[in-house]
């Protein structure tokens, strides 16, 4: 009896565009919210995440009664934020969103992991910067210290391995790992320990 197994290939980023320069009104507001984010958000402790979502509210942030957006995690533009029932950003994240970050319900990013939507065009004499938008859908984990790119989609129930780095779309329900990361079992292979 043979074995068959399925290839799923990770896919390209989508819809990388040139990043304007950001306007003044952009630059205030950023310069408002690090300094909130210094004096503020990051000291209020752990288990208190209610005024951190109310903060996060106040300068544009779509989130969750129930998101979890821990005190050491980096936000770099709270406009650009959508957080669902139960997500998570970790302690250490650094969720650099130029363009919109979206984590779905249940979505989990552990510690010190990196949500880059920009990058420079390596093209151009200018090296201008360009953007696009993450999506990590329901139930998908990012684990420590991965990184995860412009344009990359993580589908549904799929996990990214401990610094893994992403600049492809992911594919739901599978588990991926490396530099550059690729498919190593679907999700589904996985079996719990028995209890001894």
């Amino acid at each position: 009896m043979t074995e068959q197994k399925t290839v799923i290939e990770l896919q390209k980023p989508e819809n990388l565009e040139v990043f304007r320069s950001p306007s003044l009104s952009n630059k205030l507001a950023r310069a408002s919210w690090a300094v909130l984010y210094f004096l503020l958000y990051r000291i209020i402790p752990v288990p208190f995440f209610a005024p951190r979502r109310i903060l996060l509210r106040l300068f544009g942030a779509t989130i969750a009664n129930d998101a979890l957006p821990y005190p050491g995690a980096k936000i770099w533009a709270p406009w650009n934020l959508v957080m669902g029932p139960n997500s998570c950003l970790a302690d250490g994240v650094n969720c650099y969103n130029v363009a919109r970050v979206t984590l779905s319900e249940n979505a989990l990013v552990s510690q010190r992991s990196h949500l880059c939507t920009a990058s420079h065009d390596f093209r151009s004499e200018r090296f201008e910067l360009i953007a696009a938008k993450i999506t990590i859908h329901a139930n998908a984990w990012v684990a420590a210290e991965a990184f995860v790119g412009p344009g990359v989609t993580i589908g549904k129930e799929s996990v990214v391995a401990a610094r893994a780095v992403i600049n492809k779309s992911v594919p739901s329900g599978v588990v991926v790992a490396g530099n550059p990361a690729t498919i190593i079992k679907l999700r589904g292979e996985i079996k719990p320990e028995s209890k001894r």
